[in-house]
């Protein structure tokens, strides 16, 4: 593994020295001296990170002092502890300020010029000197700022899938940062440059084990493993960011030295007790647990004849006199389905286990809900259990790891797809009742929500695999904070602070960045039926691999048409499940969008698409556009060398590379596959084998 700084990429904080002239001395007159009124670990985080931000990025270091002694100065407080800034601010913008939010305020007063930051606690004052960095990489003025952020989301949290082995499942950029050969890394280097990233974008919470939680991670809950556990937690700590535990559910049986794990034996409810309790004398601010259970093989209540509320709320009740939440993943499905059983719909799972629960669950639960009902594929709709729970609290789930969109070996930009999740409008308490509003609990009232995401990061001197995946992390984090950015404002600030202002540079890598969802979705999988992979491992085209399998993922293409059935009239009734318009929007076919065609309708190639081709016709054009777009990702790439540092660009440029004739190979075999299938020429003529 490798822990050697000087190797590792600093992504979007690379702060490199300011090279405009005017820009540099202006900043430098504001960024004189760095003052704070104020001590903690998390507020010395924050004017340790602006100091060595502003003395990168200027090629100076600010004095630090306890009040301003020069004609300019950068005022950093905490919201209610900080009397000598009271005169500065508008004291109602203050009060405004809650707990992670923060304000900056450029003002002019007899006593000098100052930038002052202040935070409705030291993580807001953490957010707040990220926020004044930003603006600094990307060039903004400093004159007339004036910024009061609160974020949308209180959990903005981020997913390890690491095992203890060192391995990390759907982790495609190295070994895990964390665990190596059974045991918890020592050097915790990597560790803390991990929290600098998440808390640079805001975030604030992280579960640092898979949650398929095997034996050896059972025990990172026994006294074995809790004081290092401890030691990860103090590294996140001082960033802001709280830690969490995926959890074992029959722990009382792996490790407890009991015969049950079920939710109302009482000894299983002492045992849970005793083990928060325990927990908690190593980890005072311990986030809680994160719970898959009956899920893919793995335990949970449904064993002993009891539901996810009876096993949720257990463990909710152990967690309280604590403060701690359980946040249970909703990834609930027949796993052992038959594939000639067409009744049967993956797509319906999550709804009809959880929405007879609704209410049910603890205060202190939250239900983490992946964004599409089946499991992250390129294209699918929301889950409509996002607006179908109305008293329970919610969060939800997204993959930054790119287990089924290239895999960090191809260049895809999930943020535009975030943002056709979180803006779509599920109408459940009437038009405007969009994903972002339930997430965050604000449509129904909820104390707990927000975001979570399965990581995508390693122990690769880049972190993420390809230097341009680290976009994805970049504007995942960006997203929890504030969900009504756009894709847009979020590709360019990236670029931005990762490689160059200069306008060739971020015209053309927005462009790339902002297609390659589409790019991607053009070679792959079309309108919507996703599933077209290598069965295990997931990467490459096999149109059939899982078309037979128990995992209830299928396109049930024949010689006459493709697709799924999933209406009421003569399907699985799946989108009874949405709350009108989108339910009569979806099972009309007429209606129905066409990028999501075949999620839920089987229709025959002839069919004819809003754009006027047929079914067929739209699958040939978009394969051999998706070749054509991904060869001109390479060519834009090669237009930056001159801008990019050699080692990144060689990098990238292979990724490019490779994903263009792998984009060929996908081409060729679903093209092939249908042109047999169906007997239908492509109208152009073009090569089909």
């Amino acid at each position: 593994m490798s822990t050697h700084k000087q190797e590792t990429d600093l992504c979007w904080l690379r702060y490199s020295l300011i090279d405009e002239a005017s820009l540099i001395e202006t900043y430098r007159t504001w960024c004189q001296e760095i003052v704070t009124y104020t001590i903690s670990e998390v507020f010395q985080t924050a004017a340790h990170e602006l100091h060595g931000g502003i003395s990168a990025l200027l090629g100076v270091a600010p004095v630090h002092s306890e009040k301003p002694t020069k004609s300019h100065a950068i005022l950093l407080g905490v919201k209610d502890q900080t009397t000598a800034l009271d005169h500065l601010l508008d004291t109602e913008r203050v009060a405004s300020i809650q707990e992670d939010g923060y304000l900056i305020q450029s003002v002019k007063a007899s006593e000098g010029n100052y930038l002052v930051l202040i935070g409705g606690s030291d993580k807001g004052v953490l957010y707040a000197v990220f926020e004044l960095l930003r603006r600094l990489q990307c060039g903004e003025s400093l004159g007339q700022l004036s910024i009061s952020q609160n974020p949308s989301n209180m959990l903005r949290m981020m997913n390890q899938w690491d095992n203890m082995d060192g391995s990390i499942e759907r982790g495609y950029a190295g070994r895990s940062i964390f665990f190596e050969d059974n045991a918890i890394i020592k050097d915790h280097t990597l560790i803390r440059e991990y929290a600098r990233l998440l808390a640079s974008v805001g975030l604030n919470t992280i579960s640092i084990n898979n949650v398929n939680v095997h034996r050896q991670e059972t025990m990172l809950i026994t006294e074995a493993f809790l004081p290092e556990v401890a030691q990860i937690a103090a590294v996140f700590r001082s960033y802001g960011i709280t830690l969490f535990l995926s959890v074992n559910y029959a722990s009382t049986m792996e490790i407890g030295g009991l015969t049950t794990a079920d939710p109302l034996d009482n000894d299983v409810i002492l045992w849970w007790e005793e083990k928060a309790a325990e927990i908690y004398q190593h980890i005072p601010d311990f986030g809680g647990f994160l719970v898959k259970a009956d899920s893919e093989f793995r335990p949970g209540p449904f064993t002993y004849g009891r539901d996810h509320a009876d096993g949720a709320n257990m463990l909710a009740n152990a967690l309280w006199p604590h403060g701690g939440l359980v946040i249970w993943r909703c990834f609930v499905y027949n796993c052992l389905q038959d594939w000639r059983d067409r009744s049967t719909d993956r797509a319906r799972a999550a709804y009809d286990h959880f929405t007879p629960l609704d209410g049910k669950f603890k205060d202190n639960v939250i239900l983490q809900i992946k964004n599409g009902p089946m499991d992250f594929q390129v294209r699918e709709p929301v889950s409509p259990l996002l607006g179908g729970l109305r008293s329970t609290n919610q969060i939800l789930e997204l993959q930054v790891t790119q287990e089924y969109t290239g895999q960090q070996k191809h260049v895809c930009f999930l943020v535009p797809q975030w943002k056709e999740v979180i803006d779509f409008d599920t109408y459940a308490q009437g038009e405007g009742s969009t994903t972002a509003d339930i997430a965050s609990g604000a449509l129904f009232g909820r104390a707990h929500g927000g975001f979570a995401a399965v990581s995508n990061i390693g122990d690769d001197w880049n972190w993420t695999g390809h230097v341009l995946a680290q976009a994805n992390l970049y504007g995942y984090g960006r997203l929890a904070w504030n969900p009504n950015l756009t894709a847009e404002a979020i590709a360019e600030e990236w670029i931005k602070m990762t490689f160059s202002r200069r306008p060739e540079v971020v015209a053309t890598l927005s462009d790339m960045m902002l297609r390659s969802w589409s790019i991607y979705e053009k070679y792959t999988a079309p309108l919507g039926v996703g599933w077209m992979v290598n069965p295990g491992h997931h990467y490459g085209p096999n149109v059939d691999g899982y078309e037979y399998a128990k995992w209830g993922t299928y396109h049930f293409a024949d010689c006459h048409g493709i697709g799924v059935d999933r209406t009421v009239k003569s399907g699985t009734g799946y989108t009874a499940q949405y709350h009108e318009p989108q339910a009569t929007r979806y099972e009309s076919l007429a209606e129905c969008p066409d990028e999501l065609l075949l999620f839920f309708h089987h229709v025959p190639y002839t069919h004819r698409l809003k754009s006027g081709k047929t079914v067929i016709q739209h699958v040939y054009d978009t394969h051999f556009e998706g070749v054509d777009e991904a060869a001109g990702l390479v060519t834009a790439w090669t237009s930056l060398q001159d801008y990019i540092d050699e080692r990144r660009y060689a990098q990238v440029l292979q990724r490019l590379q490779n994903q263009a004739e792998h984009a060929k190979e996908w081409r060729d075999v679903i093209n092939t596959y249908f042109s047999r299938k169906s007997g239908i020429l492509d109208e152009l003529g073009r090569t089909i084998y």
